[in-house]
């Protein structure tokens, strides 16, 4: 199957209807030829209201790997991952934890940006369950590619991605987490969930949240060491 992928009468997206992304996911190449391929993507129906596909930005071998859930309104128009308010709150906080903003590699579960319209302006919106499994290829050719060491697992989307439908961030962040079975194995010794800083950007308690976001990260930093 290669194409467009034409969805149900009713307009709506259904699982069935698009066939995942392994199709246009290129074996045995770079970070860059991934990015490249990406833009071809119709592996789901996100990439229909979207500027771009938006891979991950990093070096092609970090020991650290952080995983969110999807790109931003900023991030869809420039192509590149955390480049927005929630980037650079997690630059700062990545600084203030020892780590290194330019040595690690980030990327996202979903590459396209959901949203729904309102007002003039792209609102967020997160994927579906069905749209994160059918983007799951190009999750895991990145990790085969970059071989990290460790992930940082930022929010629900990603730790639910790693470790199914009944993780819970709050029950498990900031502590050693085991490689996910389901992720090429290579370097990997360890993943930690914490919340994603679009959160700590939205909370009342914002000092306070950003503090435990930089404690997560310092215990990252302690494994690697």
């Amino acid at each position: 199957m290669s194409g467009d992928v034409v969805s149900a009468a009713d307009g709506r997206a259904r699982p069935g209807d698009w066939p995942g992304a392994s199709e246009w996911v290129p074996r045995g190449r770079s970070v860059a030829a991934l990015a490249d391929a990406a833009q071809r993507c119709r592996g789901c129906d996100l990439f229909r209201d979207t500027t771009q596909a938006v891979m991950g930005s990093g070096p092609a071998d970090a020991e650290l790997v952080l995983v969110g859930e999807q790109p931003g309104d900023r991030e869809d128009v420039e192509g590149e991952p955390f480049v927005g308010p929630a980037g650079r709150l997690l630059d700062a906080a990545l600084t203030e934890a020892g780590l290194d903003p330019s040595a690690v590699y980030r990327t996202n579960v979903v590459k396209h940006f959901r949203h729904t319209d309102r007002g003039g302006k792209r609102i967020h919106k997160s994927p579906a369950r069905w749209q994160v499994a059918k983007c799951e290829p190009w999750l895991l050719a990145e990790l085969d590619r970059v071989r990290p060491r460790g992930a940082v697992l930022l929010g629900a989307t990603a730790g639910q991605e790693a470790f199914g439908a009944t993780f819970r961030v709050g029950e498990s962040r900031g502590r050693w987490l085991p490689w996910p079975q389901a992720w090429p194995a290579h370097r990997g010794e360890f993943t930690l969930a914490t919340p994603h800083p679009a959160s700590v950007l939205r909370s009342r308690r914002r000092d306070e949240d950003l503090a435990a976001l930089v404690a997560d990260l310092r215990v990252a930093a302690e494994l690697l060491t």
